[in-house]
């Protein structure tokens, strides 16, 4: 699986999307998906360039509405970070039910469950830092509904090696999968993911019915556990050059949009606090990865430091930042992002969020 960093490349792919094709095979292991979230997530682009590319095809609704819904998915999860802040990390509507842990599963982490298409897709994890959406729902199913491990830690091991690594939609996601943020949980059995994942195996833990789910012991191979721990290594600060003269754009790992404030003349700073690693730890694939994106943004400096150490810094140049969860400590002049919609605030589900924005596409 490639992701190239550059702006051409990424241009190009959003130009191929398909989204009469994305709708009717996404589920599928060989389905048409976008490839695009590593760069939605890292702020290259936005859901809402991405939505006005989709409107600008002129399809019918019932060809394009599919994945529009989805990508309005994204801005919802945000929109419940935004306003729920670190409750995101704590089960959110209902207590995580029947939890005898809270690690991960080793067999996940070592890619040997003995089911043959996750452990395939947690090694293309590894080696590419992307793992198909309905892949993602499998391996939480079977963490925290067969496993019965508690989200947190399993989530943010995911998270954590995902190019595409959104802390709302990731744990948001799993919460839900895990019954903690909606009304039941998600269960996929061994044919399930025989059917959209293009293998035939059988006589695995997984070859059940799904009235089974309820009542099934945990496999012995799911019931080693170990607690998930990662320190991210930042890369080693160079001289920073500010002309306080100049107002500051400080960028981020959830901003990396190359087209921000373009035309103003700024310094320019990718910043990359310890605080936010140690509390969202990442791979050195995703970090790397972030940090090839953000050479498209012409003059960009990197600051490993906090924000109020880059404040001094920059001594009396403005700072200049775009709004998200992770930076409410930033002081400055605060941007809003690109939103899909008009549609803000919590809503308790999704499809509450979707009726709205619905009428706004229509």
């Amino acid at each position: 699986m490639n992701f190239p960093a550059d702006l051409k490349s990424i241009q190009e792919r959003v130009l191929a999307i398909n989204p009469k094709k994305y709708g009717a095979s996404r589920n599928h292991k060989s389905g048409s998906v976008t490839r695009l979230s590593p760069y939605i997530a890292r702020g290259v682009i936005s859901t809402r360039m991405v939505f006005q590319h989709i409107l600008d095809l002129d399809l019918p609704y019932f060809h394009s509405v599919k994945l529009i819904q989805e990508l309005a998915w994204r801005d919802y999860w945000q929109q419940v970070w935004i306003v729920k802040g670190n409750a995101i990390d704590s089960d959110l509507k209902h207590e995580q039910s029947a939890v005898s842990n809270h690690a991960v599963p080793t067999a996940l982490i070592q890619a040997r469950t003995g089911i043959e298409a996750i452990d395939i897709a947690t090694q293309e994890l590894y080696n590419t830092g992307y793992m198909h959406n309905h892949m993602r729902m499998y391996i939480a199913s079977i963490t925290c509904n067969i496993s019965h491990s508690h989200w947190f830690q399993p989530a943010q091991w995911m998270y954590a090696n995902l190019l595409d690594g959104d802390w709302a939609s990731n744990a948001l996601s799993w919460q839900w999968v895990a019954g903690a943020n909606a009304n039941k949980k998600y269960y996929a059995n061994q044919e399930n993911i025989n059917n959209f994942f293009e293998s035939d195996q059988s006589d695995t833990f997984l070859d059940v019915s799904y009235e089974q789910f309820e009542t099934m012991e945990t496999p012995p191979i799911l019931k080693v556990t170990e607690n998930f721990e990662l320190k991210t290594e930042l890369p080693t600060n160079k001289n920073l050059v500010l002309n306080a003269q100049l107002p500051t754009c400080v960028y981020s790992y959830y901003n990396l949009d190359p087209k921000w404030r373009q035309d103003k003349t700024a310094n320019r700073v990718l910043i990359l606090e310890p605080s936010f690693f140690t509390k969202y730890p990442v791979a050195q694939k995703p970090l790397d990865f972030a940090l090839s994106l953000s050479e498209n943004i012409e003059g960009i400096q990197v600051f490993v430091g906090e924000f109020d150490e880059l404040q001094k810094l920059a001594g009396t140049s403005t700072m200049i930042f775009k709004e998200h969860p992770t930076n409410l400590h930033f002081k400055g002049t605060q941007d809003e992002r690109d939103w899909m919609f008009s549609v803000k605030g919590f809503f308790p589900s999704f499809f509450a969020f979707w009726k709205k924005c619905n009428k706004e596409l229509k």
